[in-house]
């Protein structure tokens, strides 16, 4: 992989849409609360299908070519880029916040640099699936697929919404990957919580600053109404999934039942495929039953190992910290994949202390994967809602990787939840074809 000479330049933007280079001025990085600069090896073009965004009110920090000290750059707001899935953000954006700096909506703000007519980004690729790869969407195909799925299953609500809502409002990955038939399909299946998530990306209190970024789930769907889709996708699709626990929903634990019911369902008619649960993990007795059902996977999200990181961010009701390790043993012991949905935050995922209580997780729940995800927050506003005013000493996101692959070697890394076939087969497995 080619190597910047180099470190690239800071960008900035007039607030006008559009985005300039300051050459005299390096671009840094942000771990935790501190501006750095980044090492010139972890700089890669940005991947396609990612963007840039404008940060009002605020001022990027870069490094003065000619004085090689840190200043803020004063030509224009700060830039920040979101990094497609797939690849995991190394550094946040480096900026100082004005007074009157609003709120960010709830996106990934990696760093972002140009250089020789390059955007660039600190981050790796941390997964070789491409079911989310931009060009693998062709908007024709996936019309014509929605109008197949809406005309095949006209009274199923799920459907209407996942297609409606999900594939076509909202452009949502995997409800387009379900237009095409193919992959991870999507199943939502609870309008409740029992978390108070500050980021929650289905529902925000109407005091709150940000708005959420997709309206959530307003009915229960019905056993019947998952398994008539359900089944025909295990059937026919390539390395199928289905998935509950989506974006737009709440907890699907809460509906535990309805799953149980689905599922031994879905098992009547196929045993092709993978059937999975993204959820907080809140209910192990849940899990529980849902493994006897016969659940292959979960994936617990999480934005810490410890638990008072935990809890500050997910505020949970009638549930702890403990429920969720205790969901993650519960699928390892019924020879089941556990992963966690690990939210990135460089300088807080990195510190010297998450390294540790992240060590003792792996071993406490023989843990099969982590998904190395991008946490979609303002930064500022996250450290300030969990009460975090110093992240202590941190080892850098691609150390932390490197030394938990050593210790852990039959732990896997990526970003998606693996199909059947790589969970029994070669997980490096190219699904490019």
């Amino acid at each position: 992989m080619m190597v910047l000479q180099q470190s690239p330049y800071i960008l900035y933007s007039d607030g006008k849409g559009n985005i300039f280079e300051d050459t005299d001025l390096f671009a840094t990085g942000r771990s935790g609360w501190d501006a750095l600069a980044v090492p010139a090896e972890d700089w890669i073009p940005l991947p396609e299908g990612g963007s840039l965004y404008e940060l009002p009110g605020r001022r990027g920090i870069g490094i003065d070519v000619g004085t090689g000290e840190m200043r803020l750059c004063d030509k224009g707001w700060a830039v920040a880029a979101f990094i497609p899935p797939a690849h995991t953000g190394l550094y946040l954006a480096a900026y100082e916040s004005g007074k009157d700096a609003p709120t960010l909506p709830l996106f990934c703000y990696t760093a972002a640099a140009w250089l020789d007519g390059t955007f660039y980004v600190p981050a790796v690729r941390i997964e070789d699936d491409i079911r989310q790869e931009n060009a693998g969407y062709d908007a024709r195909l996936i019309e014509t697929g929605t109008r197949h799925l809406l005309e095949a299953y006209p009274h199923n609500r799920l459907v209407k919404h996942l297609m409606e809502n999900c594939c076509m409002t909202y452009q949502c990955p995997a409800a387009r990957n379900f237009s095409l038939g193919r992959w991870e399909c999507p199943v939502p299946t609870s309008p409740a919580c029992n978390a108070n998530c500050i980021g929650c990306i289905s529902f925000q209190p109407q005091e709150e600053s940000i708005p959420s970024t997709q309206d959530r789930l307003n009915f229960r769907p019905s056993a019947e109404e998952i398994v008539e889709f359900t089944v025909p996708h295990l059937q026919t699709a390539p390395f199928p999934i289905v998935s509950f626990g989506q974006g737009c929903e709440g907890e699907p634990l809460l509906m535990w039942e309805t799953i149980r019911d689905s599922i031994l369902q879905i098992r009547k008619h196929t045993s092709r495929g993978s059937i999975n649960i993204n959820t907080n993990g809140s209910k192990p007795e849940a899990v529980q039953k849902l493994c006897e059902a016969g659940l292959n996977s979960i994936r617990v999200s999480t934005n810490s190992a410890r638990k008072p990181i935990y809890e500050a961010y997910y505020r949970p009701n009638n549930y702890a910290f403990e429920d969720i390790l205790e969901s993650l043993r519960v699928v390892r012991h019924y020879k089941g994949w556990a992963s966690i949905n690990y939210f990135i935050f460089p300088g807080m995922t990195d510190s010297v202390e998450e390294y540790e209580a992240l060590r003792r997780l792996i071993r406490e729940t023989d843990l099969s994967m982590i998904q190395w995800r991008n946490f979609n927050i303002d930064p500022d506003w996250y450290l300030g809602r969990i009460g975090v005013t110093e992240t202590g000493e941190f080892l850098g996101v691609k150390q932390l990787m490197d030394l938990i692959h050593e210790e852990f070697p039959q732990v896997r890394f990526g970003y998606f939840n693996p199909p059947m076939e790589r969970i029994t087969g070669d997980f490096a497995a190219d699904f490019a074809h």
